[in-house]
């Protein structure tokens, strides 16, 4: 049901940004596209997956096992269940599918992915602090949302680096929080104590996934402005910095059906300076495909994970 609401909410957005812009302008958008560029964007998901992938394999200690190639099956069987699960929900799907492959136990294949996320995360708000405090034309909203993230990547920081800190938040979210909630919290609570400990344990390592996640969500949001520049649009590369991660952190809120719809309609708004409705609408549609090509690919990895876990639980 709750996935069946996501997808009503986001066909309702994805109906209104549709009937309020010119559909055969959206459609003139493809057809006058750089074609070049558009391969090249869109390629970039290739690179995209295995520097994900190699970062994986760098999270898991070398006594796991865990090769490239089983790494980027896990990637791409993830991708698959972040196109309906929200918030990108499915990157936890990994630690079981680890702890059932025989790679890692449990709670330390939990904790792996618990520190890609926040890596994920923390990473793609210091590109968008990076770039929200070099864009030029702010107002009340962008300086509310630039204060916003700010403090959210401060906060990020500070649960990563001081357990004191991080114990004392989820023991304020555990008082607070219903019973159900509660559960849950506890044993993320366990899991963040174990990653600290795994993490800090091995600085060298620690410096490698971190460079690496940065580099990373450089290239997506690079990404995403090589789409701009296939569909014949410009925005300087700086503020795209600041726009589109902005739109991505839209797409995470857990409303919608894999992001789409609201993030749509995000970077139909932020980017409204630079070019029309219908280019946005075009900019949408591309990252959406960002996360569909390697859902696709995907499809065959996740069926053989899912047939082990069913053979393992008869």
């Amino acid at each position: 049901m709750k996935r069946l609401i996501s997808l009503t909410i986001s066909l309702l957005i994805l109906a209104v940004i549709y009937w309020k812009i010119d559909f055969p302008r959206l459609v003139q958008v493809f057809q006058n596209c750089d074609r070049l560029w558009m391969v090249v964007s869109l390629g970039m998901v290739v690179p995209l997956v295995a520097i994900t992938s190699w970062r994986l394999q760098q999270l898991a200690p070398a006594s796991s096992g865990l090769d490239f190639p089983e790494a980027n099956r896990l990637i791409l069987a993830s991708s698959v269940l972040n196109m309906v699960l929200p918030s990108k929900m499915g990157d936890i799907a990994k630690a079981y599918f680890m702890r059932d492959r025989g790679h890692l136990s449990g709670s330390l294949a939990l904790s792996l992915v618990v520190f890609e996320k926040a890596c994920d995360l923390l990473s793609l708000l210091l590109w968008c602090v990076f770039g929200l405090l070099l864009y030029p034309a702010k107002d009340a909203l962008f300086w509310a949302m630039t204060t916003g993230v700010t403090g959210g990547l401060i906060v990020g920081l500070l649960l990563l680096s001081s357990p004191r800190f991080a114990r004392v938040c989820f023991g304020l979210a555990s008082r607070f929080a219903p019973k159900k909630i509660k559960i849950k919290l506890d044993k993320l609570r366990f899991s963040w104590g174990e990653m600290h400990d795994y993490f800090w344990g091995d600085r060298r390592r620690l410096v490698t996934v971190t460079l690496t996640s940065i580099f990373l969500w450089f290239c997506h949001l690079l990404q995403i402005w090589f789409f701009i520049l296939a569909l014949n649009a410009w925005t300087p590369f700086l503020t795209n910095l600041a726009l589109s991660p902005l739109a991505i952190l839209a797409g995470l809120m857990p409303l919608t059906f894999a992001g789409v719809g609201t993030r749509d309609a995000a970077l139909i708004l932020f980017y409204q300076p630079y070019f029309g409705e219908a280019t946005g609408a075009a900019l949408g549609l591309l990252c959406t495909a960002r996360y569909l090509l390697p859902a696709i690919a995907g499809l065959p990895f996740l069926e053989r994970y899912l047939s082990t876990l069913r053979t393992q639980n008869r």
